[in-house]
């Protein structure tokens, strides 16, 4: 039994190695050609893997970049203890988008740049089954409160939650559009704030 343990473990690593090799292949190529250039042939030859081993770990190309997006580091869970108040909310919901802001960063302008574009449908609310990780958070976090009556919202949370998404969309986009040289932390914050004040 520790054996197959072990094995597993190899395995997962070796799956984590790979999935990491096509990725970097993938950013690389967004960041030097645009997502123009972003096929699975040329993911899988920067990559030096099989389109099999490509569609092992992935289902398309946007797949591929919606997974390193809902899969950036997660945030402290203390931080979404379910709030006392509604300033309380409003901090954690905050919170959950600086964390995607400095993840933002780390993948860089280039990537994100090309990663939010209308050719990728894996953005699109109307056909994605998942939405991207902290879009869910805040819907769950949110559903929590009011289900505890710390707040209330005069819209349905579906209609907040999209809201939310397309403040930060427009954050992540001015950020790009000036080539990283926005106050990206300070708007985002800015702006979630506003629209939390006048919402609860």
């Amino acid at each position: 039994m520790e054996i197959n343990a072990q094995e597993l473990s190899r395995q997962q690593q070796k799956s984590r190695e790979t999935k990491a090799r096509i990725f970097n292949a993938a950013k690389q190529i967004l960041q030097e050609q645009g997502y123009e250039a972003l096929s699975i042939k040329n993911i899988c030859e920067a990559a030096g893997v099989s389109n099999g081993s490509f569609y092992h770990h992935f289902k398309t190309k946007d797949d591929l970049l919606s997974y390193y997006i809902e899969e950036q580091p997660s945030i402290n869970p203390d931080y979404l203890d379910l709030p006392g108040n509604a300033e309380e909310a409003k901090t954690a919901i905050i919170r959950v988008y600086l964390n995607y802001v400095h993840y933002c960063r780390e993948l860089g302008v280039a990537f994100m740049s090309n990663y939010y574009t209308p050719k990728n449908q894996s953005l699109n609310p109307l056909t994605r089954t998942e939405r991207p990780y902290p879009i869910v958070t805040v819907h769950d976090y949110l559903k929590r409160a009011m289900d505890a009556g710390v707040i209330t919202l005069p819209l349905p949370l579906e209609d907040v939650t999209s809201d939310i998404r397309i403040i930060v969309i427009g954050n992540v986009f001015d950020w790009c559009l000036k080539n990283g040289e926005a106050d990206f932390e300070r708007n985002m914050e800015r702006s979630l704030k506003v629209y939390l004040d006048g919402l609860f």
